[in-house]
């Protein structure tokens, strides 16, 4: 597989209770050179999670963390949740949910990288999931936060969102969306048709805010787990 190509991506979060908040942060930095050493990592990313309503500090959630993987085949894929990685959050977690995803189109650069390769078009009818994620220009930092409320209140409200989770490496500065949606439909209604957005894609532009910045969609092949009690991919209460 070229390096342009995309390969198979997973998407875990883990909830923690109050008690192992403590544990999380170190996990954050202990589990990565057993990370590095996994077969066939192409890229990762640990990542802390929160509401994303207004992408700063008060959002963080301190008792759920992600990982974000691509991975050169499924083999690879499959290997993380018998991984030192996975044991290592699965002793202090309460809650787990996984998804396997395949990059359907993606533009941007991600710490200098394209994760998701260079998809080629494909159909896809089931539900899909969007990466937002983007570096901020710290001296336009205010402008871009005082915008953000109204976006994320709606899409919060959008139809077809099944679950929207803010993702970031680090508390300020770097911060992104993961979301999963009905279909391509649903997603698409959201980024082109809601004014909230649309007014927010033009400052964008104009204001420069994004020192780097990457969007991507990804078929949801298959979920495991729950968040909060459910499985909000496949809209059903765990069993």
């Amino acid at each position: 597989m070229r390096p342009s190509e995309p390969g198979p991506v997973t998407l875990h979060l883990w909830g923690v209770p109050g008690r192992a908040v403590p544990r999380a942060v170190l996990r954050m930095a202990s589990v990565r050179p057993a990370l590095a050493r996994l077969p066939g990592l192409r890229f990762a990313k640990l990542l802390g999670t929160g509401d994303g309503r207004t992408f700063t500090a008060r959002d963080a959630d301190p008792r759920r963390w992600g990982l974000l993987a691509v991975w050169d085949d499924d083999a690879a894929a499959d290997a993380l949740d018998d991984s030192p990685v996975a044991a290592s959050w699965r002793r202090i977690a309460e809650e787990e949910w996984s998804a396997r995803l395949r990059p359907l189109a993606a533009r941007g650069l991600w710490s200098g990288r394209e994760p998701f390769g260079r998809p080629r078009p494909q159909r896809w009818d089931g539900p899909v999931a969007a990466v937002t994620r983007a570096r901020l220009v710290l001296r336009r930092a205010a402008r871009f936060w005082s915008a953000v409320p109204p976006v994320s209140a709606d899409l919060h409200r959008a139809p077809g969102l099944r679950m929207a989770v803010g993702i970031g490496e680090a508390p300020l500065g770097l911060q992104g969306t993961f979301s999963v949606w009905d279909s391509a439909a649903a997603l698409n209604a959201f980024a082109y048709d809601r004014p909230e957005h649309a007014a927010v894609v033009r400052r964008t532009a104009q204001e420069r805010w994004y020192a780097e910045e990457l969007f991507a969609r990804l078929a949801v092949l298959s979920t495991r787990g729950t968040v909060d009690g459910a499985d909000p991919a496949a809209g059903h209460s765990s069993t």
